[in-house]
């Protein structure tokens, strides 16, 4: 099973690695997806000036909600689930939405507004194999590059440091910047490494390095960790969302609906180029 396809790709769709790479693997995606999970809720959590514990709240059913909905995808039940490695977590292109929700009528109406346009993916996802005449590649190429484009803001912000250092003055400086493309380069060195363990683990041993780096440098702060006193040691993400009185609002409803159907064209695109990458093997 193992093998170096001639597209660069160590094992084909299909094949299943030894349990110790199958573990790094998983491991790097873990690392890499959980930053990018937790970070929209925490932006809205901040733009909304939400407490430490609805917060936690936000954070914990993100997590909650992508483990259960990346498993589902991933082993297929029925007709739910591609059956690849298809990551489901939070998107950054719901930011903007979500906050303008969060403004006119708090958490009710943003998952009001979410579960409620939340029908129309779920609609269209039992009809979009009808659609390949109309959603093209161009066009969902074009809709993914849009889309990557809107969030070329938020890469150079946190490699400039983030919120933080906006606030204390030192955005942009060397030592965020640096620190960085250290970590860039680092990653890209080690995807290019001829030995499969380093490129299989490339994102992982820059995040470790980068992370070990900022520790001496004095950039990790876990002050606010340790203010933060979790009460209760599990989240009871079912109740809170039964507790939480839910309003909707049909511009909301329609600007959300929009949104999702830009993201199912994301989607399809990855899911069409993933199959694409990935030859089955012999």
């Amino acid at each position: 099973m193992e093998k170096q396809q001639g597209n660069g790709l160590i094992y084909g769709l299909n094949d299943k690695p030894p349990f110790k790479e199958a573990f790094f693997a998983a491991l790097q995606h873990l690392l890499a997806i959980f930053v990018a999970i937790i970070t929209p809720p925490l932006i809205i959590a901040g733009a909304l000036k939400l407490d430490a514990e609805t917060t936690g709240y936000l954070v914990s059913m993100a997590l909650f909600a992508s483990g259960i909905s990346t498993f589902i995808q991933c082993r297929r039940f029925g007709g739910l689930g591609t059956g690849l490695l298809c990551i489901q977590g939070t998107s950054f292109s719901f930011i903007g939405p979500i906050i303008s929700a969060g403004m006119l009528g708090g958490l009710p109406l943003i998952f009001g507004s979410c579960m409620a346009a939340s029908s129309v993916e779920m609609l269209i996802s039992r009809v979009l194999k009808y659609t390949k005449k109309i959603i093209t590649p161009l066009i969902s190429g074009i809709v993914v590059t849009l889309i990557g484009m809107s969030l070329i803001k938020v890469g150079i912000t946190a490699c400039g440091g983030g919120a933080t250092a906006q606030a204390d003055g030192s955005f942009g400086s060397f030592r965020h910047v640096g620190l960085a493309a250290a970590v860039l380069l680092l990653i890209i060195a080690f995807n290019r490494s001829s030995n499969r363990y380093l490129r299989m683990s490339s994102i992982v041993i820059g995040l470790v390095i980068g992370y070990i780096a900022a520790w001496f440098m004095g950039i990790i702060d876990f002050s606010s960790i340790r203010r933060y006193r979790l009460q209760k040691p599990f989240q009871m993400l079912i109740l809170f969302l039964i507790k939480l009185p839910l309003s909707f609002q049909s511009l909301l409803l329609i600007r959300h609906s929009l949104h999702l159907f830009s993201h199912i064209l994301q989607t399809h695109r990855g899911k069409r180029g993933s199959q694409r990458a990935a030859p089955s093997g012999p």
